[in-house]
Parts: structure tokens; C-alpha cells; sequence
């Protein structure tokens, strides 16, 4: 038993940046970005806060590292020898990684260009290419993909406690303070009328098939550059 007063026993192994970042993730699931603190990692580490500072500056390095490693994780897990099927791997685990880790979603939307982005980007850009997908387009094409992801991560990032009541999609729409309803009173008509598939629909699902919208795209875009019709339509160029 340890006496009142006596400080808690310091670690015996040397101190790594890959240590604190893996300690930072345990964190990070276990309670989110607002749980992660360097108070909070020293302790976990049982070292002391200070001895952080010379492996990782501040928070937001920390964040930017701890996501870098977990998009490395999901890239190792996904892929394919099929352009197609790697696309489709790559980005339903970045969709499974942000749902079961929440602040990874909010970290990707906090900088654009810190690295776990650029892995993302760098790693579909290279299965876009290999898809045949003509070079001007390759980067319209990737950016689409990119975005699409990013979409999801941001509405997740936004909707963190956005339901205390815990109704759901339903309980939401329902409520007096209704999306559906404009502010003058009126409602949108095409949400009105797709009102129960907004409710029910199953977020994995439409996350997949809006990546499969793309895919359908990019196809034209290749068959395009095979018979020579312009492939600069509709790729913003």
C-alpha cells in the first residue's frame, strides 16, 4: 500500500514519442479530445509533464500525430490489387475508424493539410491513377473521394451532442426545433417527401453509396480517355 503523501512510482523505461502518441490514443478513445491533456498523459505515463514537452511540443502536435497513426493503422488494413476495391476499402475504414473514434473525425476537419490528410489524399490519388483515370482529372477525382470522407467526418464532428435527448434522427426532425422546418414557417419540399428515409436510412450505407456514385464517374472519365471523347467534362477544368 502506497503512504499517504508518497508520490506515485516513475517509470524505469526510457520515454518515446511513439509511446506518448500510442498513450495519447488510449486516452482519446477512452474519453475523447476534451480527456486528453498533457496532466493527463503524464499521469497515465507515470511521468512527469514536463518530460512530454522534449518528445512533442503542444496539443495540437500531439492530435496531428495520434491521427497521423491511426490513418497509418487503417491504410496498412485496407487495400486491394483492384484500384476500385482498394478505393472502397480505403474509405469505408476511414468511415469505420471515425465512427468508432470520434475525435478522429474532428481532428481531420480541424487542419486540412496536417498529415493524416495528406496520407488519405496521397493514398487515393495513387488508386485513382492506377483506376485509369486520365491525368487532368486525377486530382478533381481525388479531391472528390477526399471530400466525400471529410463530409462524413464533419457531420460527425458537428453532431457530437447535438441530440442530448437521445431521440435519434427521428426524435430530431420531430422536435420543435425541426430541420425540416424554414425559417418562415414553411417546410423543404424534398426533404418533406424523403422524410422517412432521412430518418431510417443506415449512415454506413449511404456513406458507401455516395463513394459508389464516384466510382461511377471515374469510370466515365476512363472510358472517356479510351475512346477519346473530352475527358475535362464535368471535372471542373
Amino acid at each position: 500500500m502506497t503512504d499517504v503523501g508518497q508520490r506515485p512510482q516513475r517509470r524505469s523505461d526510457a520515454l518515446t514519442k511513439a509511446g506518448i502518441v500510442d498513450a495519447a490514443i488510449e486516452i482519446l478513445d477512452d474519453g475523447g479530445a476534451g480527456a486528453l491533456t498533457f496532466r493527463a498523459l503524464a499521469a497515465h505515463l507515470a511521468t512527469g509533464a514536463g518530460a512530454l514537452y522534449h518528445h512533442v511540443a503542444n496539443k495540437g502536435v500531439l492530435l496531428s500525430t495520434a491521427a497521423s497513426a491511426a490513418m497509418t493503422e487503417v491504410l496498412a488494413a485496407a487495400g486491394s490489387a483492384d484500384p476500385a476495391a482498394s478505393i472502397r476499402s480505403v474509405t469505408v475504414g476511414v468511415f469505420d475508424a471515425i465512427t468508432a473514434r470520434p475525435w478522429l473525425g474532428s481532428q481531420l476537419v480541424a487542419a486540412p493539410w496536417q498529415p493524416a490528410v495528406l496520407q488519405l489524399f496521397d493514398r487515393l490519388g495513387s488508386d485513382v491513377t492506377a483506376l485509369g483515370v486520365p491525368e487532368p482529372a486525377q486530382f478533381d477525382a481525388a479531391s472528390a473521394l477526399v471530400h466525400h470522407v471529410l463530409g462524413v467526418a464533419s457531420q460527425y464532428d458537428a453532431g457530437q451532442g447535438l441530440d442530448p435527448a437521445g431521440g435519434g434522427r427521428s426524435g430530431v426532425i420531430a422536435s420543435s426545433a425541426s430541420p425540416l422546418v424554414r425559417p418562415d414557417g414553411g417546410r423543404y419540399p424534398f426533404l418533406v417527401r424523403i422524410e422517412q428515409q432521412l430518418v431510417d436510412h443506415d449512415d454506413r450505407q449511404q456513406f458507401e453509396a455516395g463513394i459508389e456514385i464516384i466510382l461511377t464517374g471515374l469510370g466515365a472519365l476512363r472510358r472517356g480517355a479510351a475512346t477519346g471523347e473530352d475527358t475535362d467534362r464535368g471535372t471542373g477544368s
